[in-house]
């Protein structure tokens, strides 16, 4: 049997008193899609956070793609390498073109000469549909194309998976679809992706699993359209409703 690219076992993380995570486990396969959604304190953005250490599980194993998370820093910076990050605040360099934000990482990390870095930064931002901002300050963008930067961004680290941390949660309703699209291509893509939102239509249309969270447990997980037409907790049918009609 296939090992998953992503196995989360028995995790649980707490901040003082607050049980934030409580004894969690999810496996992810290469090329699934996952959508993880709940209200808000639910747990399900420690969880991303976690996977790539962003967040400190106290307990429980996070594998991803073989190796065991830890504190030994060559394992995490294997691990970050398979693991591209998109956050709801796009934390561009706001001293930076487009072209270097995008090349500043390729060029440290991988060590992509300039001509090199430049070539795949263009192909990304062709991909994310904005080449023509390339020498653009992020300042000069529009939310929603400051939020593909950041996706391209992530994509020239060449990652095997893309966590997404409620990417449009920061954006005005008319910039979220755009955003959004370059998200359903990418997935399309094959790419191995992780995506914590509210947009249950993205969900809907895109997820391949669908995981709903509540204080800090994994309350149902399942099929997405299965656990669309038939929820087995009543939580996760109130909250879907209570989105739809929002």
């Amino acid at each position: 049997m296939k090992s998953a690219l992503i196995s989360i076992q028995k995790v649980s993380k707490r901040y003082d008193r607050f049980l934030a995570l409580d004894d969690v486990s999810l496996e992810v396969n290469a090329g699934e899609k996952v959508v993880i959604c709940g209200p808000s304190g639910s747990g399900k953005s420690t969880l991303i956070r976690c996977i790539n250490r962003l967040e400190t599980h106290d307990s429980g194993e996070i594998i991803v793609d073989g190796l065991r998370l830890s504190n030994d820093k060559h394992v995490l910076e294997k691990i970050r390498g398979h693991c591209g990050m998109v956050f709801q605040q796009f934390n561009l360099f706001p001293h930076l073109s487009v072209l270097e934000n995008l090349t500043l990482g390729p060029r440290r990390a991988l060590g992509l000469d300039e001509k090199a870095a430049n070539e795949q930064a263009m192909r990304y931002l062709e991909r994310v549909k904005i080449p023509d901002q390339a020498h653009k300050f992020p300042g000069q963008l529009s939310g929603g194309q400051q939020q593909r930067v950041a996706i391209a961004r992530s994509l020239c680290m060449q990652p095997r998976i893309m966590l997404f941390d409620e990417p449009t949660s920061a954006l005005d309703p008319e910039m979220i679809a755009e955003v959004l699209e370059v998200m359903s291509e990418l997935a399309s893509d094959g790419m191995t992706m992780i995506v914590v939102t509210h947009e249950m239509g993205f969900a809907r249309r895109v997820a391949d699993k669908m995981v709903f969270m509540d204080q800090g447990q994994i309350v149902e997980v399942g099929p997405t359209e299965q656990v669309f037409e038939a929820p087995k907790s009543e939580r996760f049918a109130a909250f879907i409703q209570q989105i739809l009609n929002h």
